[in-house]
C-alpha cells in the first residue's frame, strides 16, 4: 500500500515519542535535545524529555548533566548532544588561529586578532590550572571588560570570551552554577586524515538529526543540512554533496508533489500513537519544523515569545497540544501561587468525548509532578 499522509503524520507522533526510558537512554536515543533558557513554566529541554524520560522533573538533566555522557554545544541548534555526537564535530579549529590565519567558518567568521588570541591563550592557562572555572572568577582575574553582542546590548567580554572558546572546542561545560556554565579545558582528537573519514562522520551526524526530526519534506531535509554548518563549520563546502548522499540511503516516497524522507528501514504504514494528550513545547522535534507542522497538521503555529503583546495570538509560549495524532490546540501554562494554572485554546471546538477530558486531566497532573507541584 502507498504511503499516505495521515501515515506520515501517525509516524512522526510516533517515531519522535519513544516509550518513556531512563534518562540517559532517551539521550543517547535522541543524539540531541535543543536547549533554551525561557522558562514557561520550565525550560524547553526539560519539556521536552518529560514527554520521554520516565519520572521525570524540571532540572533533572542540569543536576544529573556531568552522569550522563553529554556535552552542550552547537548541533543545529544549540543543545545538549552525547559525547560521542560531540567527537565527530570537534575539532572545529585546530587549535588557536595563528596570525594571518582564516577559517571558513560562515556564522562566526574571520580572524581573531592578536589580542584576542592572546587573551584566550591566557585564559586557558587560567582554567588548566584551576581544573574548572566560573566566568566570574574569570573575570575577576582579568577584568576584561565588556564587548557587543548579537542582539545589540553589552555582554561581559569574559563570557563572550569563553563563549568563543567553548565553540571553537577549546573549552566544554562542566556544568552549570545556578544556570551559569562552568568550563574546563578540553583536549579533543585529531582532525580526520582523509576525505572519506570526513564524509563518513557527516553523514553520521546528518543521520542524527533526520532520526530525531523524522519524517522530513525534501525542503526540510535540505534545511537541515544547511543548519550542520552549525556543528561543522570546518566543513561547510561539503555539506551539498551530504545532501545528495542523504537522499540516496534515506526511504522516501512523493505525496501531493513532495518528497518526504525518513530514516531506511522505518515502516511510517505501521505507525501508532497511544490515546494521550500532551502540551508540547515549541522546540519538541514534532513541532520544531513550522512547515512539516502546517503540512502535517494543517495549521499555523508561530512562536510569539519575541512578539509584542499586542499582536500575540496564542500566547508568549503556547504549547501546542497534541491529541492522539492530531495538534488540535495550545496551552499556556504557568505558575501562579504555587498551583498550576493552564489557558487552553482550540482550533475548531474541543473534542467532546469523555476519553479527551480525561487525557487532558491526566496531562495537567504529569506536568504538575514535573514541576513538583501539588495536586
Amino acid at each position: 500500500m502507498p504511503i499516505t499522509l495521515d501515515d506520515l503524520r501517525r509516524y512522526a507522533v510516533a517515531h519522535s515519542l519513544f516509550t518513556p526510558t531512563t534518562l540517559k537512554r532517551a539521550l543517547h536515543k535522541l543524539g540531541f535535545v535543543q536547549a533554551d533558557p525561557i522558562r514557561a513554566p520550565a525550560r524547553a529541554q526539560d519539556l521536552m524529555l518529560r514527554h520521554r524520560v520516565r519520572d521525570y522533573h524540571a532540572g533533572d538533566l542540569e543536576r544529573r548533566y556531568a552522569k550522563l555522557g553529554i556535552e552542550e554545544d552547537f548541533f543545529i541548534n544549540y543543545g545538549f548532544v552525547t559525547s560521542a555526537i560531540h567527537a565527530l564535530m570537534h575539532p572545529r579549529i585546530r587549535a588557536l588561529p595563528r596570525p594571518g590565519e582564516q577559517y571558513s567558518n560562515p556564522w562566526r567568521a574571520g580572524r581573531w586578532p592578536a589580542e584576542k588570541r592572546r587573551r584566550a591563550a591566557q585564559l586557558l592557562d587560567f582554567i588548566r590550572e584551576r581544573g574548572a572555572a566560573h566566568p566570574r572568577e574569570v573575570d575577576d582575574h582579568f577584568a576584561h571588560g565588556s564587548v557587543r553582542n548579537w542582539f545589540g546590548g553589552s555582554s561581559n567580554a569574559t563570557t563572550h570570551l569563553l563563549d568563543s572558546m567553548h565553540y571553537a572546542g577549546m573549552l566544554r561545560v562542566v556544568r552549570r552554577d545556578s544556570g551559569t556554565r562552568v568550563y574546563a579545558s578540553f583536549v579533543h582528537a585529531p582532525a580526520p586524515s582523509d576525505e572519506i573519514e570526513r564524509r563518513a562522520r557527516i553523514d553520521a551526524l546528518l543521520d542524527v538529526a533526520i532520526g530525531v526530526y523524522a519524517p522530513l519534506p525534501e525542503a526540510g531535509l535540505r534545511i537541515l543540512v544547511r543548519r550542520l554548518r552549525h556543528g561543522v563549520p570546518q566543513w561547510y563546502n561539503d555539506l551539498k554533496s551530504a545532501l545528495t548522499r542523504a537522499k540516496d540511503r534515506l526511504a522516501h516516497t512523493r505525496i501531493d508533489r513532495l518528497e518526504w524522507y525518513w530514516p531506511a528501514g522505518d515502516d511510517p504504514a505501521r505507525s501508532a500513537p497511544d490515546d494521550s494528550v500532551r502540551l508540547l513545547t515549541p522546540f519538541d522535534p514534532i513541532v520544531w519544523d513550522r512547515d512539516r507542522f502546517e503540512l502535517l497538521w494543517g495549521w499555523t503555529y508561530r512562536f510569539e515569545a519575541y512578539t509584542p503583546p499586542a499582536k500575540r495570538k496564542l500566547g508568549y509560549y503556547a504549547l501546542p497540544m497534541l491529541w492522539r495524532d492530531r495538534v488540535i490546540g495550545w496551552g499556556n501554562v504557568a505558575v501562579k501561587n504555587g498551583a498550576l494554572d493552564c489557558d487552553v485554546g482550540y482550533i475548531k471546538s474541543p473534542p467532546r468525548d469523555r476519553a479527551f477530558k480525561r487525557e487532558l486531566d491526566a496531562e495537567l497532573d504529569r506536568m504538575r509532578t514535573f514541576l513538583r507541584l501539588e495536586s
